[in-house]
Protein backbone atom coordinates (compact mmCIF):
# COMPACT_ATOMS: atom_id res chain seq x y z
CA UNK A 1 0.00 0.00 0.00
CA UNK A 2 1.38 3.40 -0.98
CA UNK A 3 0.77 5.46 2.16
CA UNK A 4 1.61 8.77 0.53
CA UNK A 5 -0.98 8.15 -2.20
CA UNK A 6 -3.53 7.10 0.40
CA UNK A 7 -3.07 10.33 2.37
CA UNK A 8 -3.09 12.41 -0.83
CA UNK A 9 -6.36 10.79 -1.99
CA UNK A 10 -7.99 11.45 1.37
CA UNK A 11 -6.93 15.07 1.31
CA UNK A 12 -8.28 15.47 -2.23
CA UNK A 13 -11.57 13.85 -1.26
CA UNK A 14 -11.87 16.14 1.77
CA UNK A 15 -11.44 19.18 -0.48
CA UNK A 16 -14.61 18.22 -2.34
CA UNK A 17 -16.61 19.09 0.78
CA UNK A 18 -18.78 15.96 0.83
CA UNK A 19 -17.89 15.13 4.45
CA UNK A 20 -19.17 18.45 5.79
CA UNK A 21 -22.96 18.20 5.56
CA UNK A 22 -25.10 17.03 8.47
CA UNK A 23 -26.80 14.46 6.24
CA UNK A 24 -23.49 12.91 5.19
CA UNK A 25 -22.10 12.74 8.74
CA UNK A 26 -25.24 11.19 10.21
CA UNK A 27 -25.45 8.68 7.38
CA UNK A 28 -21.83 7.60 7.93
CA UNK A 29 -22.36 7.25 11.67
CA UNK A 30 -25.44 5.13 11.06
CA UNK A 31 -23.48 2.98 8.59
CA UNK A 32 -20.75 2.49 11.17
CA UNK A 33 -23.27 1.51 13.83
CA UNK A 34 -24.92 -0.98 11.48
CA UNK A 35 -21.54 -2.50 10.58
CA UNK A 36 -20.62 -2.95 14.26
CA UNK A 37 -23.96 -4.62 14.97
CA UNK A 38 -23.67 -6.85 11.89
CA UNK A 39 -20.14 -7.92 12.88
CA UNK A 40 -20.79 -8.32 16.60
CA UNK A 41 -20.01 -12.05 16.60
CA UNK A 42 -16.88 -11.55 14.49
CA UNK A 43 -15.64 -8.82 16.85
CA UNK A 44 -16.22 -11.03 19.89
CA UNK A 45 -14.42 -13.95 18.21
CA UNK A 46 -11.44 -11.78 17.22
CA UNK A 47 -11.13 -10.43 20.77
CA UNK A 48 -11.30 -13.99 22.10
CA UNK A 49 -8.44 -15.06 19.83
CA UNK A 50 -6.23 -12.06 20.61
CA UNK A 51 -6.90 -11.49 24.33
CA UNK A 52 -9.16 -14.36 25.43
CA UNK A 53 -11.87 -11.83 26.30
CA UNK A 54 -15.19 -13.27 27.39
CA UNK A 55 -18.30 -12.43 25.38
CA UNK A 56 -19.72 -10.33 28.21
CA UNK A 57 -16.51 -8.34 28.69
CA UNK A 58 -16.07 -7.90 24.93
CA UNK A 59 -19.59 -6.57 24.44
CA UNK A 60 -19.53 -4.37 27.55
CA UNK A 61 -16.13 -2.75 26.98
CA UNK A 62 -15.64 -2.88 23.20
CA UNK A 63 -19.03 -2.94 21.48
CA UNK A 64 -21.88 -1.63 23.64
CA UNK A 65 -20.07 1.56 24.63
CA UNK A 66 -19.47 2.34 20.94
CA UNK A 67 -23.11 1.86 20.00
CA UNK A 68 -24.13 4.18 22.83
CA UNK A 69 -21.52 6.75 21.74
CA UNK A 70 -22.75 6.74 18.14
CA UNK A 71 -26.37 7.20 19.23
CA UNK A 72 -25.36 10.08 21.51
CA UNK A 73 -23.38 11.70 18.69
CA UNK A 74 -26.23 11.46 16.17
CA UNK A 75 -28.72 12.89 18.68
CA UNK A 76 -26.67 16.02 19.37
CA UNK A 77 -24.73 16.55 16.15
CA UNK A 78 -27.02 19.05 14.44
CA UNK A 79 -26.85 21.41 17.43
CA UNK A 80 -23.07 21.11 17.73
CA UNK A 81 -22.52 21.82 14.03
CA UNK A 82 -24.42 25.12 13.96
CA UNK A 83 -22.41 28.35 13.86
CA UNK A 84 -22.76 30.10 17.21
CA UNK A 85 -23.14 33.81 17.88
CA UNK A 86 -20.66 35.20 20.39
CA UNK A 87 -20.78 38.45 22.34
CA UNK A 88 -19.19 41.51 20.75
CA UNK A 89 -17.50 44.18 22.88
CA UNK A 90 -18.68 47.78 22.80
CA UNK A 91 -15.41 48.74 21.12
CA UNK A 92 -16.61 46.77 18.07
CA UNK A 93 -20.00 48.50 17.93
CA UNK A 94 -21.93 47.53 14.79
CA UNK A 95 -20.16 44.19 14.32
CA UNK A 96 -21.36 40.61 14.87
CA UNK A 97 -19.19 37.78 16.22
CA UNK A 98 -19.71 34.21 14.97
CA UNK A 99 -17.89 30.94 15.69
CA UNK A 100 -17.93 28.37 12.88
CA UNK A 101 -17.12 24.73 13.70
CA UNK A 102 -15.12 23.18 10.86
CA UNK A 103 -13.29 19.85 10.45
CA UNK A 104 -9.51 19.72 10.51
CA UNK A 105 -9.26 17.59 7.37
CA UNK A 106 -7.47 14.24 7.22
CA UNK A 107 -6.71 12.68 10.60
CA UNK A 108 -4.58 9.77 11.77
CA UNK A 109 -5.85 7.51 14.57
CA UNK A 110 -3.27 5.18 16.15
CA UNK A 111 -4.95 2.56 18.33
CA UNK A 112 -3.49 0.34 21.11
CA UNK A 113 -3.80 -3.40 21.70
CA UNK A 114 -5.55 -3.56 25.08
CA UNK A 115 -9.00 -2.52 23.82
CA UNK A 116 -8.13 -2.83 20.15
CA UNK A 117 -11.59 -2.41 18.67
CA UNK A 118 -13.08 0.19 21.01
CA UNK A 119 -10.02 2.44 21.08
CA UNK A 120 -9.82 2.48 17.28
CA UNK A 121 -13.51 3.20 16.71
CA UNK A 122 -14.23 5.60 19.59
CA UNK A 123 -12.02 8.40 18.25
CA UNK A 124 -13.22 7.57 14.72
CA UNK A 125 -16.78 8.40 15.82
CA UNK A 126 -15.60 11.88 16.77
CA UNK A 127 -13.63 12.27 13.55
CA UNK A 128 -16.66 11.34 11.41
CA UNK A 129 -19.03 13.53 13.42
CA UNK A 130 -16.70 16.50 13.00
CA UNK A 131 -16.54 15.97 9.21
CA UNK A 132 -13.02 14.62 8.72
CA UNK A 133 -11.54 11.80 6.69
CA UNK A 134 -9.50 9.29 8.70
CA UNK A 135 -6.80 6.66 8.52
CA UNK A 136 -6.72 4.11 11.34
CA UNK A 137 -3.53 2.31 12.37
CA UNK A 138 -4.49 -0.64 14.60
CA UNK A 139 -2.01 -2.50 16.78
CA UNK A 140 -0.10 -5.38 15.22
CA UNK A 141 -0.15 -7.12 18.62
CA UNK A 142 -3.84 -7.98 18.13
CA UNK A 143 -3.73 -9.27 14.52
CA UNK A 144 -7.22 -10.79 14.43
CA UNK A 145 -8.87 -7.53 15.47
CA UNK A 146 -6.59 -5.62 13.09
CA UNK A 147 -7.67 -7.75 10.10
CA UNK A 148 -11.31 -7.47 11.09
CA UNK A 149 -11.09 -3.68 11.47
CA UNK A 150 -9.60 -3.46 7.99
CA UNK A 151 -12.39 -5.59 6.53
CA UNK A 152 -15.18 -3.70 8.31
CA UNK A 153 -13.85 -0.31 7.20
CA UNK A 154 -13.39 -1.57 3.62
CA UNK A 155 -16.94 -2.95 3.54
CA UNK A 156 -18.44 0.21 5.05
CA UNK A 157 -16.51 3.19 3.66
CA UNK A 158 -14.60 4.30 0.61
CA UNK A 159 -10.81 4.20 0.94
CA UNK A 160 -10.48 7.91 0.30
CA UNK A 161 -12.83 8.57 3.24
CA UNK A 162 -12.02 6.02 5.99
CA UNK A 163 -9.41 3.29 5.75
CA UNK A 164 -7.10 1.08 7.81
CA UNK A 165 -3.36 0.69 7.45
CA UNK A 166 -2.16 -2.57 9.00
CA UNK A 167 1.42 -3.42 9.91
CA UNK A 168 4.04 -2.96 12.58
CA UNK A 169 6.44 -0.20 13.54
CA UNK A 170 7.45 0.38 9.91
CA UNK A 171 3.86 1.22 8.95
CA UNK A 172 3.52 3.60 11.90
CA UNK A 173 6.78 5.33 11.03
CA UNK A 174 5.72 5.72 7.41
CA UNK A 175 2.40 7.23 8.44
CA UNK A 176 4.10 9.68 10.78
CA UNK A 177 6.16 11.05 7.91
CA UNK A 178 2.96 12.30 6.26
CA UNK A 179 1.45 15.71 6.86
CA UNK A 180 -1.83 14.93 8.62
CA UNK A 181 -4.18 17.63 9.87
CA UNK A 182 -4.59 15.93 13.27
CA UNK A 183 -3.13 12.91 15.06
CA UNK A 184 -4.94 10.98 17.78
CA UNK A 185 -2.81 8.45 19.66
CA UNK A 186 -3.63 6.02 22.45
CA UNK A 187 -0.76 4.11 24.02
CA UNK A 188 2.28 4.33 26.26
CA UNK A 189 4.12 7.42 27.44
CA UNK A 190 7.40 6.58 25.62
CA UNK A 191 5.63 6.08 22.29
CA UNK A 192 3.52 9.18 22.93
CA UNK A 193 6.72 11.22 23.09
CA UNK A 194 7.76 9.83 19.69
CA UNK A 195 4.36 10.67 18.21
CA UNK A 196 4.55 14.24 19.50
CA UNK A 197 8.09 14.68 18.18
CA UNK A 198 7.12 13.50 14.70
CA UNK A 199 3.94 15.60 14.71
CA UNK A 200 5.96 18.68 15.59
CA UNK A 201 7.80 18.46 12.26
CA UNK A 202 4.55 19.43 10.52
CA UNK A 203 3.13 21.41 13.47
CA UNK A 204 0.32 18.86 13.54
CA UNK A 205 -1.98 19.12 16.59
CA UNK A 206 -2.24 15.95 18.68
CA UNK A 207 -4.33 14.23 21.28
CA UNK A 208 -2.28 11.80 23.37
CA UNK A 209 -4.17 9.33 25.54
CA UNK A 210 -1.43 7.79 27.66
CA UNK A 211 -1.34 6.17 31.09
CA UNK A 212 0.65 6.10 34.29
CA UNK A 213 0.31 4.80 37.81
CA UNK A 214 -3.30 5.41 38.79
CA UNK A 215 -3.93 5.09 42.54
CA UNK A 216 -6.97 3.80 44.36
CA UNK A 217 -7.36 5.13 47.90
CA UNK A 218 -9.51 3.57 50.61
CA UNK A 219 -9.96 5.48 53.85
CA UNK A 220 -11.30 4.17 57.15
CA UNK A 221 -14.85 5.47 56.53
CA UNK A 222 -15.32 3.58 53.25
CA UNK A 223 -17.93 0.92 52.62
CA UNK A 224 -15.35 -1.87 52.56
CA UNK A 225 -17.49 -4.51 50.95
CA UNK A 226 -18.37 -2.31 47.98
CA UNK A 227 -14.81 -1.00 47.81
CA UNK A 228 -13.39 -4.52 47.62
CA UNK A 229 -15.94 -5.58 45.02
CA UNK A 230 -15.43 -2.57 42.76
CA UNK A 231 -11.63 -2.47 43.07
CA UNK A 232 -11.31 -6.15 42.17
CA UNK A 233 -13.58 -5.67 39.17
CA UNK A 234 -11.79 -2.55 37.94
CA UNK A 235 -8.28 -3.86 38.51
CA UNK A 236 -8.62 -7.30 36.97
CA UNK A 237 -10.91 -6.39 34.07
CA UNK A 238 -9.07 -7.47 30.90
CA UNK A 239 -6.40 -9.00 33.16
CA UNK A 240 -5.37 -5.54 34.34
CA UNK A 241 -4.56 -4.39 30.80
CA UNK A 242 -6.56 -1.19 31.12
CA UNK A 243 -4.93 2.25 31.04
CA UNK A 244 -7.25 3.49 33.80
CA UNK A 245 -7.07 0.36 35.95
CA UNK A 246 -6.10 0.95 39.58
CA UNK A 247 -2.32 0.54 39.44
CA UNK A 248 -1.72 0.45 43.19
CA UNK A 249 -3.79 0.62 46.37
CA UNK A 250 -3.38 3.08 49.22
CA UNK A 251 -5.36 1.78 52.23
CA UNK A 252 -5.73 3.16 55.75
CA UNK A 253 -3.82 1.09 58.32
CA UNK A 254 -6.90 0.53 60.45
CA UNK A 255 -8.91 -1.30 57.77
CA UNK A 256 -6.16 -2.85 55.65
CA UNK A 257 -6.57 -6.48 56.79
CA UNK A 258 -10.36 -6.36 56.51
CA UNK A 259 -10.20 -4.92 52.99
CA UNK A 260 -7.67 -7.54 51.87
CA UNK A 261 -9.87 -10.36 53.21
CA UNK A 262 -12.85 -8.99 51.28
CA UNK A 263 -10.80 -8.61 48.10
CA UNK A 264 -9.67 -12.24 48.39
CA UNK A 265 -13.32 -13.23 48.66
CA UNK A 266 -14.32 -11.33 45.52
CA UNK A 267 -11.38 -12.60 43.49
CA UNK A 268 -12.53 -16.11 44.34
CA UNK A 269 -16.18 -15.21 43.55
CA UNK A 270 -15.33 -13.68 40.17
CA UNK A 271 -12.60 -15.98 38.90
CA UNK A 272 -12.82 -19.16 40.97
CA UNK A 273 -10.20 -20.95 43.02
CA UNK A 274 -8.11 -21.54 39.90
CA UNK A 275 -8.31 -18.40 37.71
CA UNK A 276 -5.83 -19.81 35.20
CA UNK A 277 -8.41 -22.48 34.32
CA UNK A 278 -11.23 -19.94 33.99
CA UNK A 279 -12.11 -19.53 30.31
CA UNK A 280 -13.71 -16.16 31.05
CA UNK A 281 -10.46 -14.69 32.40
CA UNK A 282 -8.42 -12.73 29.87
CA UNK A 283 -4.86 -13.54 28.88
CA UNK A 284 -1.81 -11.30 28.57
CA UNK A 285 -1.44 -10.02 25.00
CA UNK A 286 1.87 -11.74 24.19
CA UNK A 287 4.90 -13.49 25.67
CA UNK A 288 6.98 -10.33 25.99
CA UNK A 289 4.36 -8.61 28.12
CA UNK A 290 3.77 -11.83 30.07
CA UNK A 291 7.42 -11.93 31.13
CA UNK A 292 7.45 -8.18 31.82
CA UNK A 293 4.52 -8.48 34.25
CA UNK A 294 5.84 -11.75 35.71
CA UNK A 295 9.02 -10.01 36.83
CA UNK A 296 6.93 -7.80 39.14
CA UNK A 297 5.98 -10.90 41.15
CA UNK A 298 9.49 -10.93 42.61
CA UNK A 299 8.80 -7.68 44.48
CA UNK A 300 7.23 -7.61 47.92
CA UNK A 301 5.12 -10.39 49.38
CA UNK A 302 2.37 -12.13 47.40
CA UNK A 303 -0.72 -12.44 49.59
CA UNK A 304 -3.20 -13.42 46.86
CA UNK A 305 -2.57 -15.18 43.55
CA UNK A 306 0.85 -15.22 41.93
CA UNK A 307 0.21 -18.26 39.74
CA UNK A 308 1.16 -18.01 36.07
CA UNK A 309 1.16 -20.11 32.91
CA UNK A 310 3.23 -19.00 29.93
CA UNK A 311 1.45 -21.44 27.59
CA UNK A 312 -1.88 -19.76 28.25
CA UNK A 313 -0.23 -16.34 28.73
CA UNK A 314 -2.15 -16.00 31.98
CA UNK A 315 -1.23 -14.56 35.36
CA UNK A 316 -3.79 -14.99 38.12
CA UNK A 317 -5.21 -11.92 39.91
CA UNK A 318 -2.44 -11.02 42.34
CA UNK A 319 -2.27 -8.77 45.40
CA UNK A 320 1.14 -7.85 46.82
CA UNK A 321 2.07 -6.40 50.20
CA UNK A 322 5.34 -5.06 51.64
CA UNK A 323 6.30 -3.15 48.50
CA UNK A 324 8.16 0.17 48.38
CA UNK A 325 8.55 2.89 45.77
CA UNK A 326 12.05 1.55 45.11
CA UNK A 327 10.69 -1.78 43.85
CA UNK A 328 10.36 -2.25 40.05
CA UNK A 329 6.61 -2.86 40.43
CA UNK A 330 6.27 0.76 41.62
CA UNK A 331 8.63 2.24 39.03
CA UNK A 332 6.41 1.85 35.96
CA UNK A 333 2.78 1.30 34.98
CA UNK A 334 2.02 -2.36 35.68
CA UNK A 335 -0.57 -2.95 32.95
CA UNK A 336 -1.31 -6.43 34.22
CA UNK A 337 -3.17 -8.30 36.99
CA UNK A 338 -0.87 -7.30 39.84
CA UNK A 339 -2.02 -4.92 42.59
CA UNK A 340 0.59 -3.65 45.09
CA UNK A 341 -0.65 -2.36 48.44
CA UNK A 342 0.67 0.61 50.40
CA UNK A 343 -0.79 1.74 53.73
CA UNK A 344 -1.25 5.18 55.28
CA UNK A 345 -2.34 6.79 58.54
CA UNK A 346 -3.33 10.26 57.32
CA UNK A 347 -4.42 11.69 53.99
CA UNK A 348 -1.56 14.17 53.79
CA UNK A 349 0.84 11.25 53.29
CA UNK A 350 -1.21 10.08 50.34
CA UNK A 351 -1.50 13.52 48.76
CA UNK A 352 2.22 14.24 49.13
CA UNK A 353 3.20 10.86 47.71
CA UNK A 354 0.95 11.10 44.67
CA UNK A 355 2.04 14.68 43.99
CA UNK A 356 5.71 13.66 44.10
CA UNK A 357 5.16 11.45 41.04
CA UNK A 358 3.89 12.16 37.49
CA UNK A 359 0.20 13.07 37.31
CA UNK A 360 -1.91 9.91 36.95
CA UNK A 361 -4.48 9.27 34.23
CA UNK A 362 -7.05 8.15 36.81
CA UNK A 363 -7.62 8.31 40.54
CA UNK A 364 -10.18 6.45 42.65
CA UNK A 365 -11.22 7.30 46.20
CA UNK A 366 -13.43 5.25 48.48
CA UNK A 367 -14.75 7.27 51.41
CA UNK A 368 -17.94 8.32 53.14
CA UNK A 369 -16.32 11.54 54.38
CA UNK A 370 -17.10 14.56 52.23
CA UNK A 371 -14.19 16.59 53.63
CA UNK A 372 -11.75 13.84 52.64
CA UNK A 373 -13.23 13.84 49.15
CA UNK A 374 -12.94 17.63 48.93
CA UNK A 375 -9.37 17.66 50.26
CA UNK A 376 -8.17 15.11 47.73
CA UNK A 377 -9.95 16.66 44.74
CA UNK A 378 -8.61 20.11 45.67
CA UNK A 379 -5.00 19.03 46.08
CA UNK A 380 -4.27 16.29 43.54
CA UNK A 381 -4.19 16.69 39.76
CA UNK A 382 -5.25 13.70 37.64
CA UNK A 383 -7.00 13.02 34.36
CA UNK A 384 -10.33 11.81 35.74
CA UNK A 385 -11.70 9.22 38.11
CA UNK A 386 -14.44 8.08 40.47
CA UNK A 387 -15.52 8.49 44.05
CA UNK A 388 -16.60 5.12 45.46
CA UNK A 389 -16.15 3.29 42.17
CA UNK A 390 -13.60 2.48 39.47
CA UNK A 391 -13.43 2.70 35.67
CA UNK A 392 -17.03 3.85 35.06
CA UNK A 393 -16.21 7.51 34.41
CA UNK A 394 -14.76 6.45 31.06
CA UNK A 395 -18.13 5.11 29.90
CA UNK A 396 -20.10 8.36 30.22
CA UNK A 397 -20.55 10.46 27.06
CA UNK A 398 -21.15 13.47 29.32
CA UNK A 399 -17.66 13.31 30.88
CA UNK A 400 -14.56 14.26 28.85
CA UNK A 401 -11.89 11.59 29.13
CA UNK A 402 -8.18 12.34 28.96
CA UNK A 403 -4.95 12.73 30.87
CA UNK A 404 -2.94 15.62 32.27
CA UNK A 405 0.80 16.16 32.27
CA UNK A 406 2.59 12.86 31.76
CA UNK A 407 -0.68 10.96 31.41
CA UNK A 408 -1.82 12.71 28.26
CA UNK A 409 -2.80 15.76 26.25
CA UNK A 410 -6.38 16.52 25.25
CA UNK A 411 -9.58 14.58 25.83
CA UNK A 412 -12.56 13.04 24.06
CA UNK A 413 -15.93 11.22 24.44
CA UNK A 414 -19.32 12.74 23.68
CA UNK A 415 -19.25 16.46 22.83
CA UNK A 416 -15.53 16.52 23.60
CA UNK A 417 -14.88 14.03 20.77
CA UNK A 418 -16.59 16.43 18.36
CA UNK A 419 -14.56 19.32 19.80
CA UNK A 420 -11.28 17.40 19.53
CA UNK A 421 -11.60 16.90 15.78
CA UNK A 422 -13.06 20.36 15.15
CA UNK A 423 -11.41 23.72 14.59
CA UNK A 424 -13.54 26.59 15.86
CA UNK A 425 -13.15 29.41 13.35
CA UNK A 426 -13.83 32.86 14.74
CA UNK A 427 -15.27 35.50 12.39
CA UNK A 428 -16.14 39.14 13.03
CA UNK A 429 -18.70 40.51 10.55
CA UNK A 430 -18.49 44.31 10.46
CA UNK A 431 -21.27 46.66 9.44
CA UNK A 432 -20.93 48.88 6.35
CA UNK A 433 -23.77 51.21 7.37
CA UNK A 434 -21.41 53.46 9.31
CA UNK A 435 -17.75 53.66 10.25
CA UNK A 436 -16.33 54.75 13.60
CA UNK A 437 -13.18 56.68 12.82
CA UNK A 438 -11.38 56.47 16.17
CA UNK A 439 -8.91 53.83 14.96
CA UNK A 440 -7.64 55.85 12.02
CA UNK A 441 -4.46 57.98 12.32
CA UNK A 442 -6.16 61.27 11.42
CA UNK A 443 -9.03 61.00 13.96
CA UNK A 444 -9.20 64.03 16.29
CA UNK A 445 -9.23 63.48 20.07
CA UNK A 446 -9.11 59.73 19.36
CA UNK A 447 -6.78 58.83 22.22
CA UNK A 448 -9.13 60.37 24.82
CA UNK A 449 -12.01 58.19 23.62
CA UNK A 450 -9.81 55.12 23.27
CA UNK A 451 -8.69 55.51 26.86
CA UNK A 452 -12.31 55.62 27.99
CA UNK A 453 -13.26 52.55 25.98
CA UNK A 454 -10.19 50.39 26.62
CA UNK A 455 -9.87 50.20 30.37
Amino acid sequence: MDISSLVFNQKEYFKKGETKSIAFRVNQLQSLKHSIQKNEKNIINALKKDLNKSEKEAYMTEIGVLLEEISFMIKHLRKWMKPKRAKTPITHFGAKSIIYPEPYGTVLIIAPWNYPFQLAISPLIGAIAAGNTAIIKPSELTPNVSRLLSKIMKDTFRNEYITVVEGGVDASQALLQENFDYIFFTGSVPVGKIIMKEASKHLTPVTLELGGKSPVIVDHTANLDLAAKRIVWGKFLNAGQTCIAPDYLFVHDGIKDTLIDKMKLYINNYYGKSPLDNEQYSSIVNERHFHRVSRFLQDGKIIVGGEKDVKQLKISPTIMDEVTWDDPVMQEEIFGPVLPILSFTNLEEVINTINSHPKPLALYLFTENHSVEKQLLSNVSFGGGCINDTILHVASPYLPFGGVGNSGIGSYHGKKSFDTFTHYKSVLKQTTLFDISLRYPNAKNALKWIRLLLK
